[in-house]
């Protein structure tokens, strides 16, 4: 599993391991009470689900943990259904990743059209800032909704409530976020802004701010134990759905992830290992509490700007997180949701993508369309609905593009003295080019029916430029042959590429033409029928 360590590698795997460790701790805890769970379920997760990856994933810089982009179905799930439903969904969302990679769907996820991955990656920032207003502000009786605008007028509504505490230490670490980069670009800047809130609340007013202890009553010092959800047919009906989101969110994510860390390392990872790898550990994962999980593009990207050389670094990073949960986890409960709520904001400014949603949104296009519906049907329904509606407009527009491309051409009727005595000869020649598919197929039956009228008897069918013919097109143009030869007509076909001709065998269509129609440009053909006349 570890295949490539060395001693030189060593060190450089435990800085870099310690590094994303300190990262993924303050993300862990707030990722999952933004979804709605206890922090220490976001530790757990973190802990498993990270050494798993890193062990049997596909790229060996990969880092895997709760993620924001989880927050709007997983906190959908809870409410819904519950905590206890939720482990059931990740354990059924592991097994269907697993069944991707099997099925070798890795490869496909790169298919996805970038203007549904922008509107759905934007529409969950959206949430997720907006979210943690609350906290923020420090907003009393506040209940989490599963929708968009009813949480949003349950902020409107106990805005009154004000803390200023709240928002003078949110206030804090806010500042730390924009300064500290800047001042010491290598000091762990969630850490920071995270600690120094926690410390001034501690220190200047520690009865004033709702806190994970006062909140969730702390976090457990213990290691997770195993327990193996209730799951019955009953379950497995309700929570498809929701699991099947949550391995495609997870499966997108975690391959988006992976190409990330190609390109800052030249390397390539193994897509279908990856998916397997990320099954295994939300099949195993949910067995002790812990939520789903998939590939952290922010977290993968620490670990190899810190230097990690093998996949070492990403097990030491979940040693690290538990022995810091070990040691560590009583301290916790003094941390304020106030001070949490800036890092949730942080991160959902960074995957936002602002700049490449306001380009795609100028372009005024089809993928402009697909960006705009994806974003909003993401915020203010769910991801999925979102998701498979996006896919489906990117698919229409794109066979509307296609469809676009195809021309058909035809000359003029060509009347030429054959080569031994005077008489005339008669044919007429089409040009097909572009695709011929179901996108097409009508507009070619439409365009072509009227042609097979009056003389010349003798069509010759110009297909060199010709790119594509799926099964429907292939049925017309069939249809559109038997019809012309019922009335007499000879059908010449030229210029049609290889692969072609080898679909036209396979159909039957070849054999109905006879190998002497097929030629190899039009002038061969032309040659042909004044040499047979």
């Amino acid at each position: 599993m570890l295949a490539g360590l060395q001693l030189q590698h060593l060190r450089r795997d435990f800085i870099s391991g310690i590094t994303v460790g300190i990262v993924a701790i303050p993300l862990g805890m707030a990722f999952a009470m933004a979804s709605g769970v206890k922090p220490e379920y976001g530790i757990y997760t973190t802990i498993i689900a990270g050494l798993i990856v890193s062990l049997l994933g596909g790229s060996r810089f990969q880092i895997a943990g709760p993620t924001g982009a989880f927050i709007p179905i997983l906190l959908a799930v809870v409410l819904q259904y519950g905590y206890e439903n939720l482990l059931i969904a990740g354990f059924m969302a592991g097994t269907f990743l697993v069944l991707m990679s099997f099925l070798r769907i890795g490869n496909l996820v790169h298919y996805i059209p970038r203007s549904v991955t922008i509107g759905f990656t934007t529409g969950i920032a959206v949430i997720i800032f907006t979210g943690q207003l609350g906290n923020l502000f420090g907003l009393n009786g506040m209940a989490q909704k599963q929708y968009f605008h009813e949480n949003m007028l349950e902020f409107f509504q106990h805005l009154p409530t004000l803390n200023l505490y709240s928002l003078g230490i949110a206030s804090i670490g806010i500042v730390s976020i924009v300064l500290i980069p800047k001042i010491a670009p290598r000091v762990p800047v969630l850490l920071v802004a995270l600690l120094l809130p926690t410390f001034v609340s501690i220190l200047f007013f520690p009865s004033q701010l709702d806190t994970i202890g006062t909140v969730f009553g702390g976090i457990s010092q213990s290691l997770p134990t195993f327990h193996l959800p209730n799951i019955t047919w009953t379950k497995i009906n309700q929570l498809w759905g929701p699991a099947f989101a949550i391995a495609s969110l997870g499966a997108i994510e975690s391959l988006l992830s992976a190409v990330v860390a190609d390109g800052m390392t030249k390397e390539k990872h193994h897509s279908n290992r990856e998916l397997f790898g990320q099954g295994i550990a939300n099949m195993i994962t949910p067995l002790f509490g812990g939520i789903p999980a998939t590939g952290a593009i922010a977290r993968t990207a620490t670990n190899i700007k810190s230097g990690a050389a093998t996949r070492l670094s990403g097990v030491i990073h979940s040693i690290f997180v538990l022995l810091t949960l070990l040691l560590f986890a009583p301290y916790a409960s003094h941390i304020p949701l106030a001070a949490m709520a800036p890092i949730l904001m942080y991160v959902a400014w960074n995957m936002s993508q602002i700049k490449t949603f306001k380009a795609l949104l100028k372009r005024k296009n089809s993928d402009s369309l697909v960006l705009v519906v994806t974003f909003l049907l993401t915020v203010f329904v769910n991801l999925t609905v979102a998701i498979p509606i996006g896919l489906l407009l990117a698919v229409l527009s794109f066979v509307k593009k296609k469809s676009e491309l195809l021309q058909l051409q035809q000359e003029e009727s060509f009347q030429q003295k054959s080569l031994d005595d005077n008489r005339s000869i008669h044919y007429k020649i089409f040009t097909i080019k572009g695709p011929l598919f179901f996108g097409t197929a009508q507009t070619f039956e439409q365009a072509i029916a009227h042609k097979l009228a009056g003389n010349p008897k003798t069509l010759i069918i110009d297909m060199t430029d010709v790119s594509l013919i799926d099964a429907t097109g292939e049925e017309k143009f069939t249809i559109f042959v038997t019809t012309a030869q019922q009335n007499g007509y000879t059908i010449l076909i030229a210029g049609l590429p290889n692969w072609g001709i080898e679909l036209f065998q396979q159909s039957g269509l070849f054999d109905q033409l006879g190998m002497d129609a097929f030629f190899s440009d039009v002038d061969h053909a032309k040659q042909v029928v004044l040499e047979a006349s």
